[in-house]
């Protein structure tokens, strides 16, 4: 079986936050769901997860994957450090296993390489392989130290290294590949005889190849895949990167993009053919864009669901589900429970929450629907509040087909206005509107001759 060990116990304190570190998002995910969707796509069958800092957190984010927390026990006085967390996961794995030892902070690696890197280390038959990199520039990382014939040696930290080991451009990743019964007996062989006073992952390199162990290196093409997050400078690169490549894949898949720079899509969103992106939009969490619609510029959408050929502009989307040939906005705010079926228009500063809007109904500016449900056809003026809250308990208001509500009304829930029925403007209607009837809400109007003369001398 093929096992994983992913270590995510640092506090990581050069974040200066208070978040767990491997909880900071990239691209609207935790950087650890990128690293254990990899390891589940490239077949690992068992994913151990070792935490300790924000561990409750942590876990909680866990519960969607099938993984098997392991929680890192805080005490004074034990010697930590990377061989101290893999030996918390250890009783999860067998002789037989392929265990491979990942870090939670990396989110750029891939499936296929993981894929790669295990193939490799089970056809060499060694007993413990290292994912490597070579790097322009090496300065921070441990070194690969290979013999002449290439075989790894084992691993040097820079601030052991002489000045001819400094000039070693292959660099360790963090990612080891185990034969099961070898990490059992380095684990059983490691100590805290260093500086620090804990236990190291990298000393069970050394000690296999002392015991005559086969020690392999893997080289990634790629080094980007292995860069971690350690402070925000780090994590706003690497947002950067994956950003890149999202509104790459995109644009490859029939999307056009005005500007990349500008547009901002989430990692799990998913966009149609001939969809126009324009900037300054922000479109996240899981929402889905119809074929040939139109956003932004300006647009923001949280896990909402857009229809085909539908025009947003200038508005924010939350939760919301939009049909096909709408047009929203500019100024618009739907919130969650909005659901408008085709060829609904929602114009200019109106804010639609908990509603639906059946086919062709309009709002076309400043209203604010709130809990309704909107049937077919029906004009809705400008200024119209659907009075949803009786400062306890919140209502339903009912509008039937092809009914008419004039501007500066309030139609105060719970109400049904029945198909048919127009609203006068400026009516507050607390009683239902029969079928065809016109309701007709206000205080008459009372002119009084000559008492605004010189009102405002």
């Amino acid at each position: 079986m093929n096992v994983s060990i992913i270590l995510a116990a640092g506090e990581g304190t050069r974040m200066r936050s208070k978040t767990p570190k491997v909880l900071h998002e990239i691209c609207g995910k935790p950087i650890i769901h990128y690293v254990l969707e990899a390891a589940q796509k490239a077949g690992i069958e068992k994913n151990i997860v070792i935490l300790g800092h924000g561990k409750e957190r942590i876990g909680k984010k866990l519960k969607e994957y099938d993984v098997l927390p392991e929680i890192q026990p805080v005490g004074e006085g034990i010697p930590y450090g990377t061989g101290f967390a893999v030996m918390q996961g250890e009783k999860h794995i067998s002789d037989e296993d392929t265990v491979i030892i990942m870090n939670g902070d990396v989110p750029l690696i891939k499936d296929s390489t993981i894929r790669d890197f295990i193939r490799t280390h089970q056809n060499e038959r060694a007993s413990i392989s290292i994912l490597t990199a070579k790097l322009d520039d090496p300065t921070g990382y441990g070194r690969i130290v290979r013999d002449e014939n290439g075989q790894v040696l084992g691993i040097v930290e820079e601030k052991d290294s002489d000045e001819q080991t400094k000039k070693i451009q292959e660099i360790n990743s963090g990612f080891y590949c185990f034969k099961g019964k070898d990490l059992r007996f380095a684990l059983n062989q490691l100590d805290s005889n260093n500086a620090q006073g804990e236990y190291y992952i990298t000393d069970a390199v050394g000690i296999l190849h002392q015991k005559g162990y086969k020690v392999t290196g893997y080289r990634i093409n790629h080094p980007i895949e292995i860069s971690g997050v350690n402070n925000r400078v780090q994590l706003h690169e690497l947002n950067q990167y994956m950003k890149q490549k999202i509104n790459e894949f995109h644009m490859m898949n029939g999307v056009t993009i005005i500007d990349a720079q500008q547009t901002y899509i989430d990692h799990d969103v998913v966009i149609g053919q001939d969809v126009t992106i324009y900037p300054g939009t922000f479109i996240q969490g899981h929402t889905k864009i119809g074929d040939g619609s139109t956003i932004g510029p300006g647009a923001w959408m949280i896990d909402a669901e857009i229809g085909e050929h539908t025009v947003i502009q200038n508005s924010k989307i939350v939760e919301a589900v939009i049909g096909n040939d709408c047009t929203i906005g500019p100024y618009a705010y739907l919130r969650p429970g909005t659901c408008l079926k085709n060829r609904v228009k929602i114009g200019d500063f109106v804010e639609v929450k908990n509603t639906t809007m059946d086919e062709g109904s309009k709002a076309s500016h400043l209203a604010y629907l709130g809990d309704g449900d909107v049937g077919k056809d029906v004009n809705i003026g400008c200024g119209v509040i659907l009075v949803n809250y009786d400062g306890k308990n919140k209502h339903r208001t009912q509008i039937g087909d092809r009914a008419f509500i004039g501007s500066n009304s309030n139609l105060v829930a719970p109400i049904t206005i029945e198909p048919g029925g127009y609203v006068a403007c400026g009516s507050t209607i607390t009683e239902d509107v029969k079928e065809g009837s016109l309701a007709i809400a206000r205080a008459r109007q009372i002119n009084k001759e000559n008492k605004g003369k010189n009102k405002y001398k």
